[in-house]
This record gives C-alpha cells, structure tokens and sequence, in this order.
C-alpha cells in the first residue's frame, strides 16, 4: 500500500473515532505527499473555519477547487464557511448553483435553508428545511443524534424546531378565513387531522391495515368498499359503459398513447409496487387529469368519456386533483399492497375490460370486477389488485370525496393541501 493510501486511511480511521486533532495531524502529513488531495485539504479547511480561521480554511479550499473545480464538497464547504461567518447573501450564490446541480444534496439544502432564513426569507427556509430533513431521513441520516454527524446536530435540531413553529403557524394562518367562515367547530376534525400531520396528535385509524401516507381525518366513515347507495350518480355512468368502451378500444389500438402509471419501469420491472408473473409486468393509464393538469387531447380523443366524468363529483383541488383515467393492467401484472395518501378521497372503478382471474382485494377482502358495474373503496386500507389472466384489464379509474366530508371540511382540505405542497415544495397527492 502507498504511503498515500496509508496515510488517507490513517487519517480516516481517526475521523470516525472522533479525533479530530490526530484526523487533521495525518491529513496534514497525506498534503506533504499529495500537496492538491482534496479530501485532506477539505478536511483541514473545515477544522480552520471551526476554529473561526476562515481565512487560512478559504485559501485550502481554492486549492481544492483548482484542483477540482466542480467538486460538490468543496462548494458545499466554501458555503458554509460563508455562513458561519453569517455571509447570507454569499452563501445562497454559492448554494443555489450547487443545488440545481444536485438537488439531493441534503446537507447542502440545510444550509441553504437556515441562509434564507437569516435572509428573511422564512416561507422558502421552511419549503428547504423540510425537503433536506425529509431527504436526509429517507436515507437513514438524522432519525437520531446517533444517525447525525455531531457537526450538523445543533443544525437539524434548529431545523426541526423551525419546522415545527414555522409550519404549524403557517397550517393555522391557511384555517384561519375558513374557521371565520364556517365556525371553528365545523372543522374540529380537520384541526385534529392537522395536528397528527404535525406529529403533535397521535390519530387512532380503524385498523392496523389502514395507514395514510399523508394525512388522515378522524371520524370518517372507513369501510373497505363504501355502499353503491352512496354515489346516486352510479347508474348514469354505469348505463354508458358500452359508449366508454368502444372509446376505451380505439385507444388500446395505439399503445404509445399509454404512459406508464409509475413512471419508466427499470429494467426487467414495473415500478416501486408492481410485479407479476409476465416478464415485464405493465400498469399503464390514459390520462384525462392527472394530479389535476387536464390532457385536453386525450379528452377530444375520447369525448364521451370525458363528458361522464365531468357528470361525477371529482375531488377538485387545483394543481392536484383530479386523478381520472383509463387504468390499463397488462397480462399476468401485479399491483402490490400499499396504502394510499389520504382517507378524504374515495378511489372508484369503472369496470370496462375485465378477464377472468382478475380482482381487487382492500385489507384482505377480495372483490371480482363486474364489467359496467362501479366499485368505490378506501386506498389508505393496505389493498392491491392482479391480472392472472392472458389479456387486458382495463377500468375508468377516478377519486371522489369521501361521502362523510361535508362542505366545510371539503374546502378545509382543498386549502390545506394546497398549503402544504407549497410548504413541503413537492405534491403530496401523487400515489
């Protein structure tokens, strides 16, 4: 082994021990033979800026940056040298760049974040806080002070401090005009859903199957499969059916016009929750909304079906609902259990191709498709679905409100889960 290599490994061991001074010591020998190591020289800068010597840890990191000019370590640590000496304005010039470079970059985002803070520039501070904690946690980092380095602990607690003030103000400033307007008992329950969203209320669900990934309203009525009697507008889409599927049929004879419904499939696979027996099992949807953006040429392709669909109470919430399409499973495909995202949607199935050996099951109850014959259940219950058989399955899949929301409540969710996007910068409907 070279004397580089020795050296490197030396001073890496004593970096995970917690040694800092005997980490700095060999990193400063390794330079002695590898004047331009990048690795060393960000190692030694950082230990000047911790020490408030900001000026000798800049002069290392150039160093560094002529020897790498795009090194995201070295950016990142140039910033934070910026930070610390409560440079704001500089920090976010060298961040902003970095992170459109890498925007998984997740330290790199705290930083970003606590930068615009400082700025003033709170709303943003809370949108970054929250994609760098949520990215971070995604990986397995700062779940704990255990998963967090001991450099960056002062910092995420900051963070989570902040985003717990800073969002619950923001949630309680988005009810405010609605509890003015509907009585603030009008909306207890969605104040309760708001709170376990924060994590500051733990909510019961029915059952240990039913597990909403984002936000849960208590008090709701929570069967697997609601009652048909439910949705009197049953009858009038379920009697077009024939009109539905012939529309339905000219699509399937040009497969491109089918996306993938988890996006491109890797190789050999269909997407985060979809197996199967076929060797590359599909799920694929025709889309006439998705995450509320209208295809308007799919609906001049398929006029009466969009016509039926505008005749059904949609959940409506602009930038991210409706979902409506034709849900095209392939041949020996397997939509695996999962949960859905929120138990104020109701998912329903128009049934309009539909082979043998083919079903639905919701929290281990099984339901066999009937063609012309409408299903409505609760995603957040673990369900899932397959096509064993040889062809197609095809349903007119949309999301409805649940029947137990009123208005109030309805309006309530459209504002928060507009609110939160905007906050958490991501669309949290999608799934």
């Amino acid at each position: 082994m070279s004397d580089v290599a020795v050296l490197t490994e030396r001073a890496l061991a004593h970096a995970r021990n917690g040694d800092t001074t005997a980490a700095e010591q060999s990193f400063r020998e390794l330079l002695q033979h590898a004047p331009e190591d990048v690795q060393a020289l960000n190692f030694i800068a950082r230990c000047h800026s911790t020490r408030g010597e900001h000026a000798a840890a800049e002069r290392l990191l150039q160093r560094a940056l002529a020897a790498a000019p795009d090194d995201a370590g070295t950016l990142k640590n140039l910033a934070v040298s910026l930070v610390e000496q409560g440079q704001w304005q500089a920090a976010l010039a060298q961040l902003q760049p970095l992170l459109a470079r890498d925007p998984g970059f997740f330290v790199a985002r705290l930083y970003l974040a606590l930068s615009l803070q400082q700025s003033g520039a709170h709303a943003a501070a809370l949108t970054h806080f929250y994609q760098a904690v949520s990215q971070a946690q995604r990986q397995g980092h700062w779940t704990s002070a255990q998963t967090t380095p001991p450099g960056l602990r002062r910092l995420v607690e900051h963070a989570m401090r902040s985003l717990r003030d800073g969002r619950r103000h923001t949630l309680q400033q988005v009810l405010a005009p609605l509890q003015q307007r509907h009585g603030r008992s009008a909306l207890q329950r969605i104040e309760q859903a708001v709170a376990g969203y924060l994590g500051e209320l733990r909510l019961a669900t029915a059952g240990p199957e039913q597990r909403p990934t984002f936000l849960y309203i208590p008090g709701l009525p929570s069967p697997r499969y609601f009652d048909p009697a439910l949705f009197p507008w049953y009858e009038t889409l379920q009697d077009a059916t024939p009109l539905l599927r012939d529309e339905l049929l000219s699509v399937l004879e040009e497969r491109q016009l089918l996306a993938p419904f988890l996006g491109e499939p890797s190789a050999g696979r269909g997407g985060s929750y979809l197996g199967g027996d076929g060797e590359q099992p599909r799920w694929d949807g025709f889309f006439f909304h998705r995450h509320g953006k209208v295809f308007s040429e799919n609906a001049q392709r398929c006029p009466r079906t969009a016509a039926a669909l505008e005749q059904v109470p949609l959940v409506r919430i602009e930038g991210h609902a409706p979902e409506t399409l034709y849900s095209v499973l392939g041949p020996g495909s397997h939509i695996l259990p999962h949960t859905g995202v929120t138990n104020s949607r109701v998912v329903t199935h128009l049934p309009l191709i539909v082979p043998e050996h083919c079903a639905l099951r919701v929290a281990g109850e099984e339901h066999g498709w009937q063609e012309g014959r409408c299903v409505s259940f609760d995603d957040t219950w673990e369900h899932e679905a397959w096509n064993r058989s040889q062809s197609t399955r095809v349903v007119l899949l949309f999301d409805v409100w649940n029947p137990g929301l009123d208005e109030a409540e309805r309006d309530a969710i459209d504002a928060l889960v507009r609110g939160i996007a905007e906050l958490n910068g991501e669309d949290i409907l999608a799934g």
